[in-house]
């Protein structure tokens, strides 16, 4: 026998049992309730939130660290999301009405501020501070998992997610939340897409477009952020698109054009060479001139540059070729065509789509019907349809908002993360959904405090909204439901509407079309609040649940079904919704009709008087006084009253029953000293 036999066959044992090691290490299965996928804002807002109810759960991420996408995106390196650090108020909540990129938590000071103080801050603060998110609050993130497999398996124990990576490695879930964001190029198929270059791979060093004539596809923040980067250098900039631009200022979308990108506007209004046209893309080809066509023209090779041209598939003799004869350009046809010349460099920007390739067919949830099919298909509360137990969290969760609110962006979706952490806890661990418990006689003042400085449906506005389930004496309010998944508002809580019905606070802005800058475009007068344009409270009130038929029947473009009742409170210039007359005084008339009570307060001798001559005094006294809480009048603050004109004589009022503490300023509102409603005498 060869003596170095014993030696090889030993080698190739400890080779077999090392293999067999390292592909038990590869092939494991880990099990979790709770899997996040992708570790950007979203991922990581879910994470605190299951992490703070003490969940088991982690977080996956394919690269190496939090937020990736801000690594590389936007191109130009400047966020669009504003970063207002000074708002003249201390209240956290009212601040983060003007703070687009921190992350709700329990610590005040975990702010995006401590990164950036700038308005408009640079793309790289946003990774460094979604780092400082994840140590501080001890979040649990795996990085380098790049998941590429995600498929549903029904057992006895009931449904699960089982997340493939790179390495073979399982993870099996309960429920996947997938916080992905949007990161694969959206494209558009039409002949010589292949010439076209893509804006994540595109140059940012402006000096590389100097004197070329450049066309972009595309009118939205990632090609007018090109176009300006490049306005200084290029001949020209054309741009084109199917439809014309969007600006967020007359839309109140944030997703639309912003101002901080706008200036080739200018540089078109002002004809300085550049431009906006309209056209489908689907009908467009991206051609080169043929070259017997070039030398007809007298181009000597030296000069000769890679143009292209832009025409349209109905001149085109083949529909497969992006060779162009001269016939076949558009100038040949109209010969004042506006984009006739040809550019140096095609650009697309039409934004990103969500990564549907790594679903299998058992867990892939359908394409949105909005959003041109970019976004997956979702229910109110943001589980995927026809995959229960898997939700979608952040800018891919935007198809149920799309270009009506802010669901794809972070100081939207910061709530909804929010929201569905609340419906998780009530389906998997009978937690309801948050709740505080009033009396009626609190509801207003708790109500104005909420318009005044709740931040969640201030920027989800007409998609999350205060509920309020009214108990007679008292009542329940709940904060940033779901207004889309109201039907289900039982099953999806754990609160059940009673027979007093319930109170919808909503912020919506006005449905007419007007000039935004123009002289009427904002509504003072209270008794016209309904004509609102800009952002406002409304409140509506229904006897019970809307049902899902009704919800799908609602007015077109209201965020609800009509209502037995509806109050606008009218827009304010500050956002401060805490007038006397326009705000508070028409707030508190409405709820004593919904409620058929009078929620006036009262000074402890009012109470008492009220409490002899009435069989039922109103709440206030029942709530307050007799319970030996009412307000207590002594004759410096009866002074004091006086002195401001807030008191009237019997005469004033021409009855000698005038409640003495009416004031005068609220006549003008047309109010009485009676609530209108009649006491039980």
């Amino acid at each position: 026998m060869d003596p170095s036999l014993p030696s090889v066959i030993l080698f190739i044992l400890i080779g077999y049992v090392l293999s067999f090691i390292d592909n038990r290490h590869h092939n494991v299965t880990r099990r979790y309730d709770y899997c996040v996928l992708g570790a950007g804002p979203a991922g990581l807002q879910m994470g605190y939130f299951l992490s703070k109810a003490r969940r088991n759960y982690v977080i996956l991420e394919r690269n190496s660290g939090p937020g990736s996408f801000f690594n590389k995106y936007p191109r130009h390196r400047k966020l669009i999301s504003i970063n207002k650090i000074y708002t003249g108020r201390g209240n956290r909540e009212f601040n983060l009405r003007h703070d687009w990129n921190s992350l709700l938590s329990d610590k005040p000071d975990l702010l995006f501020k401590r990164v950036s103080n700038e308005f408009y801050p640079p793309a790289d603060a946003f990774p460094q501070y979604l780092s400082l998110f994840v140590g501080e609050l001890g979040l649990r993130v795996q990085y380098g998992v790049d998941v590429g497999r995600i498929r549903a398996v029904q057992s006895a124990a009931g449904r699960h997610y089982i997340l493939t990576d790179q390495h073979a490695s399982d993870y099996t879930c309960s429920v996947l939340l997938v916080a992905t964001g949007l990161w694969v190029p959206h494209t558009v198929d039409f002949v010589g897409a292949d010439l076209v270059e893509g804006y994540e791979s595109i140059s940012t060093n402006p000096e590389d477009y100097k004197d070329q004539a450049v066309l972009i596809l595309g009118k939205g923040n990632s090609a007018f952020e090109t176009a300006q980067s490049i306005l200084g250098r290029a001949s020209r900039v054309h741009m084109l698109s199917s439809s014309p631009v969007r600006l967020a200022w007359q839309t109140h979308y944030v997703g639309d054009l912003r101002a901080v990108n706008n200036e080739l506007i200018d540089t078109y209004q002002l004809k300085s060479l550049d431009g906006l046209a309209e056209a489908r893309l689907e009908k467009i080809v991206i051609a080169q001139q043929k070259e017997e066509g070039e030398r007809r023209l007298g181009l000597k090779k030296k000069d000769k540059r890679r143009q292209l041209y832009l025409t349209l598939n109905k001149y085109m003799h083949s529909r497969n070729s992006f060779d162009a004869t001269q016939e076949e350009l558009p100038g040949h046809h109209i010969d004042n065509f506006p984009m006739r010349k040809p550019y140096d460099r095609v650009i697309r920007c039409l934004g990103f789509r969500f990564n549907f390739s790594i679903f299998d067919s058992s867990a892939c949830p359908p394409n949105s019907e909005n959003a041109k099919g970019r976004l997956p298909a979702l229910t109110p509360w943001y589980e995927g349809k026809n995959t229960p137990g898997l939700f979608v969290l952040g800018t891919a969760s935007h198809s149920r908002d799309y270009r009506s609110s802010a669901g794809g962006f972070v100081h939207g979706f910061r709530y909804t993360a929010r929201a569905v952490h609340r419906l998780l806890e009530h389906r998997y661990h009978r937690n309801p959904w948050p709740s505080t418990q009033l009396l009626t006689t609190q509801l207003q003042s708790w109500i104005l405090r909420r318009v005044d400085e709740a931040s969640g449906p201030y920027q989800m506005f007409e998609v999350l909204g205060d509920v309020i389930l009214l108990r007679g004496s008292h009542c329940e309010y709940l904060e940033e439901f779901p207004l889309q998944a109201l039907p289900q508002l039982s099953s999806l809580s754990g609160h059940e509407v009673s027979m007093h019905g319930l109170i919808v606070v909503v912020m919506q802005y006005g449905k007419k079309k007007i000039d935004y800058l123009g002289r009427s475009r904002a509504e003072t007068e209270w008794t016209n609040a309904w004509k609102s344009n800009f952002l406002h409270p409304v409140l509506y009130y229904y006897k019970t649940l809307p049902s899902v038929e009704e919800m799908k029947l609602r007015p077109n473009g209201w965020p609800l079904p009509r209502p037995q009742a509806i109050h606008h409170i009218v827009e304010d210039f500050l956002t401060e919704w805490d007038a006397p007359i326009s705000h508070i005084q028409p707030l508190r008339r409405f709820l004593e009709h919904c409620l058929q009570t009078d929620l006036r307060a009262f000074y402890a001798e009012s109470c008492f008087r009220l409490s002899l001559t009435h069989r039922t005094p109103p709440l206030f006294c029942q709530q307050g006084y007799l319970k030996q809480q009412g307000i207590p009048r002594n004759s410096q603050l009866r002074q004091r009253v006086h002195d401001a004109g807030l008191t009237h004589t019997e005469q004033d009022v021409g009855t000698s029953d005038a409640d003495s503490t009416f004031p005068n300023y609220l006549v003008p509102a047309g109010a009485s000293v009676s609530s209108g409603l009649k006491l039980d005498l």
